[in-house]
């Protein structure tokens, strides 16, 4: 009898929280936006590659001086500008605008800025005199060092591939960190999303006095255990629901979006680590929506459970202020105390 007063619990928790218009309108708002912003950062992509593509080929009549010898004078021809005799007179000759811009090489332009006068011509057109100033002297220390290899030396542009070993084993290093901490990212969203659902779970019922009716047929830990596992079901919806549009942009729009290309196939899946960051997640979850579904019983109305509420989502960041410790010294004191605290311990 106990099973199936539980089984209807479940049922009746999970059906009635997704038949509400409200939770999916809340449910989808998540989702919505991401997409919104999706489609926001695709365009602003577009747009700002477009623009810094415009100004670094912009052709205008500019001048300069160089004190540093480093500017390639062919190149700055080919570029449509010419060497100024009087560095005065150029600067004379943009405020009249006789000239679009002047750009002046100091003798150590590593040490020293590079002075760029130009003829205003709008808040983002103003930028083609930087970007050509830039690439001036980027392409004239490439003339210069003469070898494209050896351009991208000195720009760091290198590859390198570090092994590291553990018990004469080859140890996956940051790709082993990855996987286990996917738990504490699901965590946080249940935690974040469910959090009020867990409160109000109990609270709207006795606010209603629905809960003594529903007590005289079911025992009170069924009632319990049953809305806590309901709120596991819906907690699989939303994270599914909010799942779907980072893993569609992920997939078919990576490189419009500019998301960084994973390779899943680097990450290490070490399954003791796996296994306890699922008992941990499974653990801290249990213990957070046991503690809120308990408050939401002892507490007579929502307001005053809401001060409990805010505790508890306190509760669950303030380890992070002790992140720096975590990870060069995880053996401190006041590491372990976040560890062995059960609200901070999950974290």
């Amino acid at each position: 009898m106990g099973r199936h007063n539980l089984r209807i619990v479940i049922g009746f928790e999970v059906l009635r929280t997704l038949t509400k218009r409200r939770f999916w309108i809340t449910t989808m708002i998540v989702p919505v936006a991401i997409g919104i912003v999706f489609a926001l950062v695709f365009i602003s992509n577009s747009s700002t590659t477009s623009s810094v593509d415009s100004q670094k080929n912009a052709k205008f009549a500019f001048s300069y001086t160089d004190a540093s010898g480093q500017v390639s004078d062919a190149l700055v021809r080919q570029m449509g500008g010419t060497k100024a005799a009087d560095g005065a007179r150029a600067i004379a000759d943009v405020k009249a605008g006789k000239l679009d811009a002047f750009f002046a090489y100091p003798a150590n332009p590593v040490k020293e800025a590079v002075r760029v006068y130009g003829v205003d011509t709008g808040m983002f057109q103003n930028g083609k005199y930087t970007s050509v100033a830039t690439q001036i002297l980027q392409l004239s220390a490439q003339q210069k060092i003469g070898s494209p290899d050896l351009a991208a030396l000195a720009q760091g542009n290198v590859r390198i591939d570090a092994l590291t070993y553990k018990n004469g084993l080859e140890s996956g290093g940051f790709n082993e960190l990855i996987p286990p901490l996917l738990f504490l990212v699901i965590f946080y969203v249940v935690i974040l999303l469910l959090g009020n659902q867990m409160l109000s779970s109990t609270l709207e019922e006795k606010e209603n006095r629905v809960t003594e009716m529903i007590l005289t047929t079911v025992d009170p830990t069924t009632l319990i255990v049953g809305k806590v596992i309901s709120l596991f079901i819906i907690g699989a919806v939303q994270i599914a629901v909010f799942s779907l549009p980072v893993i569609i942009g992920y997939l078919f729009f990576r490189s419009s979006l500019n998301l960084p290309n994973f390779d899943l196939s680097a990450l290490v899946f070490d399954p003791e680590q796996m296994i306890v960051g699922a008992l941990l997640l499974l653990g801290g979850f249990t213990l957070f929506t046991g503690t809120l579904v308990a408050i939401g019983a002892i507490m007579p109305t929502a307001k005053e459970a809401g001060a409990f509420f805010g505790i508890l989502m306190t509760l669950i960041f303030v380890p992070f202020y002790a992140v720096s410790l975590v990870v060069s010294d995880p053996h401190s004191f006041i590491v372990e105390v976040f560890t062995y605290f059960p609200f901070s311990a999950p974290i």
